[in-house]
């Protein structure tokens, strides 16, 4: 297991430690992978963390050789692993309740907003389709449900006006929608020629903010990373070379935005 050091606020008894591990990966077995759940928890902690209400240690597993140790405690249960006081928490929902009910601070992050829930929920779907839909040549990726669905969240921070999804604070949906949103752009450009149309103004808005966040920037995987995650999804194989690769980070902004 690596150990990943994003160790925030302090590690003194009044602040709990709260480990969370994740999968590394798939390249280099070692560095952040791109699974979205890890990255959405990964991102709620960190938030905590900088508000010192926690000690945040991050720990990456390589599934495809998890050493011993990890075997023994976890079995074959897949990270991300929440462990708090020595209790490990395996579960996505686990999770979430956990860090809602449970962990100092936690409670601020979820915000009950059903029109929210609702737009964060559905994208991913619209993701796997488009992938789906890549090779038919037949099908223009302009004219998807993902780029309907964008469209709506578009519309939604227009009407909104504020930095994040239900305000100028973060909350619990935007650690669900930014990494959603990373993988569109990186995963839907790479397989499908997909780009956010540069219209989709707030959208882009939105982005800026969050490209300028460290609970973002120290959570975000690797393009590369990114596009071998479905690579593998499609059981195509990955070449030589990328092992040896630098690691790339899209986060351009392709319109001018002010920074109020």
């Amino acid at each position: 297991m690596a150990d990943d050091n994003h160790e925030n606020g302090t590690s003194n008894g009044d602040v709990p430690e709260i480990e969370l591990i994740i999968k590394a990966s798939t390249i280099d077995g070692r560095r952040k992978g791109a699974c979205l759940f890890c990255q959405e928890y990964f991102m709620d902690l960190y938030l905590l963390a900088e508000l010192k209400t926690i000690s945040l240690k991050v720990t990456t597993v390589d599934m495809q050789k998890p050493p011993p140790d990890f075997r023994t405690n976890f079995q074959a249960t897949p990270p991300p692993i929440l462990i708090d006081n020595g209790d490990a928490i395996l579960e996505n929902e686990k999770i979430e309740r956990h860090i809602m009910k449970n962990i100092p601070g936690g409670h601020n992050l979820f915000v009950q907003d059903k029109e929210v829930a609702t737009l964060v929920e559905n994208l991913f779907s619209k993701l796997k389709l488009l992938l789906l839909n890549a090779k038919d040549k037949d099908k223009d990726p302009k004219s998807s449900s993902l780029m309907a669905h964008l469209r709506k969240i578009d519309e939604h921070l227009g009407r909104k006006g504020t930095r994040f999804l239900t305000g100028d604070t973060m909350c619990c949906f935007d650690c669900e929608l930014m990494p959603r949103l990373q993988h569109i752009r990186v995963a839907g450009k790479y397989f499908a020629d997909f780009e956010i149309p540069e219209t989709l103004v707030h959208l882009w808005r939105y982005m800026h903010h969050m490209y300028r966040l460290d609970a973002f920037l120290q959570s975000c995987p690797a393009d590369q990373d990114i596009i071998n995650h479905y690579k593998l999804q499609q059981s195509m194989k990955m070449k030589k070379h990328e092992e040896l690769e630098t690691p790339t980070f899209t986060t351009s902004i392709p319109i001018e935005v002010n920074d109020d």
